[in-house]
This record gives structure tokens, C-alpha cells and sequence, in this order.
């Protein structure tokens, strides 16, 4: 199993957390198994960017991100040269920190009016 820490974010992990993960999940199917409800609009189909998250650690240790999921990315709210949507990231046997930005782009479209 791969240790993966979330770093504290004010709404769905405020303590921050370090779950495990099986070698070859998505850090979004570890992070919800975990009770980690990191927001995916799409269903996991790497159709949007709500579960856009940016890996501090590990990072080099994913498969590289695909042209759609690259494609996608460039729309996320906060993106980073380390970020991910956690949909199509798999894990692998190296231990990540991953943050879960503070803002999706569907969050910030449901607050205005």
C-alpha cells in the first residue's frame, strides 16, 4: 500500500489526513474510500476540473497525464507545473502529499449569482 497525505483544506479535511492507497487507483477513488470528498462534477470521466489537486510530493512517481487530462487542466482554477485532476491519477509505490486546492471552477460559479 502507498501512504498518500492530504495537507489540511478548511472544508473537507481540515486536520489533513494520510490514508493508503492500492497501487493503481486514482488518488480520487483513495481520497473518497477515506471519506476525503474531494468534488468530481463529471463522475471521474476527465470531463471537467472539479477534482483538480496539485501533488507536492510524488509527483514524478504518476504516469504522465494524458493530452485530454492536460487539455482540461489548463481550465482549473490555481493550476501548478504539479498539477493533477485526482480522477486520472493513479498511484503508484511512491508516498504523495497531495493538496486539494481551495477553489474548483464549480465552486466559484455556484457562488455567483
Amino acid at each position: 500500500m502507498t501512504k498518500v497525505t492530504f495537507l489540511p483544506h478548511s472544508k473537507i479535511c481540515p486536520e489533513g489526513l494520510t490514508i493508503e492507497a492500492e497501487v493503481g487507483e486514482s488518488i480520487l477513488d483513495a481520497a473518497l474510500r477515506n471519506g476525503i470528498e474531494i468534488e468530481h462534477a463529471c463522475e471521474k470521466s476527465c470531463a471537467c476540473t472539479t477534482c483538480h489537486v496539485i501533488v507536492r510530493e510524488g509527483y514524478d512517481s504518476l504516469v504522465a497525464p494524458s493530452e485530454r487530462e492536460e487539455d482540461l487542466l489548463d481550465k482549473a482554477w490555481g493550476l501548478e507545473a504539479q498539477s493533477r485532476l485526482s480522477c486520472q491519477a493513479r498511484v503508484e509505490k511512491q508516498d504523495l502529499v497531495v493538496e486539494v486546492p481551495k477553489y474548483s471552477l464549480n465552486q466559484v460559479a455556484e457562488k455567483r449569482s
